[in-house]
């Protein structure tokens, strides 16, 4: 059997293994040493290229960003920061009709801005917001459907844990990287505002009124925010101010975070070992499924399977745009069984030469930061999309008394949303690039 069979098998036998619930990056790693063993017919230079695979990619410095956002993200958890930003949402929004959700769309979005997880910001809200949304008469489609959508924002909105493990896979910026995907993150928060709107006019019963408060009332508690913005300004504001690389401005944001968190007396002795562990544990399983996809890579590398199948697309004279689509479609199916970093880790090495040589009229450095945007938005749409969004079912089992059928009922507006605004990228690079294209 040749090299390039072997590859080509490679990826189908991951698949199966990870099905089988064998984790997924166990499934990586003995794919990739077991095919490189086939390869290289001979167990020891396999080994000594497991050896140098383990030392290179946990000796990347852009790695180190991770932990240090991970950790951000878990102090901002545990200091209360989210309930102080759907408070302040609220406060402003819920006497409008679909308000309170309003509020939760908009305190995921700023959540996500200082915490970087789908899950957690999903987890994090769920726990904020339902309650609230239960409490003014909010049905259970539009609660459970509105916070699964949010979540997704915890990803796209910077600093994002996937746009550094696309950077490095990638060889990207990530500074670019992050500043090309504010304006996709602030036009899918919009999107999900307008379909609430929507929403609770064609079903006014799906929704109620949250008393109106007074301005003064309303401005304390948009002070008491202040942290969040804190934060996000010296993290976003000293990488483009030129004064931090993206790790050190993760080092200053998850220090600040943690401060913030033990001024207000929301983060103890207790908490910050809680924090701590939360965070070696999620970096273990991150770094295992990196290690995995290092692996991998490497076997595929010696099949020549990502050359070969680049320079047959390049051959064949395929549109650019058909391609574009099909390789969307297959993002958005497998992003609802899988979840986003193991997809991107997984199929970026092989999708992203393939695509690199085609014609979008961008340079290199333009299509690797609007190739990795739109992957990601269409990975995270499926965390959303019926029947198996990882986001659904997490928010499902926080509100027992909502069957899952209403939960996927209540997503679908907000799918279409995701649908639409990711056309719109699509066809229109530039509204990606803008902001890149202004600081750079």
């Amino acid at each position: 059997m040749t090299p390039l069979i072997l590859g080509l098998f490679g990826i189908p036998v991951v698949l199966v293994l990870i099905f089988l619930r064998v984790p997924i990056g166990l499934a990586m790693l003995g794919v990739g040493i077991f095919g490189s063993w086939l390869i290289t017919g001979s167990f020891n230079p396999m080994m000594g290229q497991f050896k140098n695979i383990s030392y290179s990619t946990f000796a990347s410095y852009s790695l180190s960003v991770v932990p240090l956002f991970l950790l951000m993200g878990q102090f901002a958890t545990l200091g209360g920061l989210s309930a102080k930003l759907f408070n302040a949402a609220a406060a402003w929004l819920g006497h409008k009709r679909g308000g309170v959700a309003m509020a939760a769309i908009g305190a995921s979005a700023g959540f996500g801005a200082i915490c970087g997880s789908s899950l957690a910001t999903a987890a994090t809200m769920g726990q904020v917001a339902l309650p609230e949304l239960k409490k003014y008469g909010y049905s259970g489609a539009l609660a459970t459907g509105t916070v699964a959508a949010g979540g997704t924002l915890g990803i796209l909105i910077p600093p994002s844990v996937i746009l550094v493990i696309f950077a490095v896979l990638t060889e990207q910026n990530i500074a670019k990287l992050f500043m090309g995907a504010f304006i996709p993150g602030f036009l899918a928060a919009i999107g999900y505002i307008i379909v609430i709107a929507i929403y609770v006019r064609v079903r006014p019963d799906a929704g109620g009124l949250r008393e109106r408060m007074s301005y003064g009332e309303r401005f304390r508690e948009l002070a008491k925010t202040w942290p969040v913005l804190a934060v996000f300004l010296l993290v976003i504001g000293g990488i483009y101010a030129g004064i931090f690389t993206p790790t050190e401005a993760a080092a200053v944001g998850a220090a600040g975070t943690g401060l913030i968190a033990f001024a207000s007396r929301s983060l103890n002795r207790a908490g910050l070992i809680e924090a701590c562990l939360s965070t070696a544990l999620s970096t273990a399983m991150i770094f295992l499924i990196v290690l995995g996809a290092a692996s991998l890579n490497g076997f595929l590398a010696m099949s020549q399977l990502p050359q070969v199948s680049a320079a047959w697309v390049a051959e064949q004279g395929f549109n650019p745009w058909v391609v574009m689509v099909i390789v969307l479609i297959f993002y958005l199916i497998m992003g609802c069984v899988m979840d986003s970093l193991s997809m991107i880790l997984l199929t970026v090495p092989i999708v992203y030469p393939m695509m690199s040589v085609l014609d979008f009229g961008l340079t290199p450095d333009e299509f690797g930061i609007w190739f990795g945007i739109i992957v990601l938005i269409v990975v995270e749409v499926g965390l959303i999309t019926p029947p198996v969004g990882m986001n659904l079912f997490i928010i499902n089992s926080m509100s027992p008394e909502t069957r899952l059928s209403e939960t996927y009922r209540g997503v679908l507006p907000f799918v279409a949303s995701d649908i639409v605004r990711t056309a719109i990228l699509v066809a229109f690079p530039p509204i990606t690039l803008w902001l890149v294209w202004m600081l750079y």
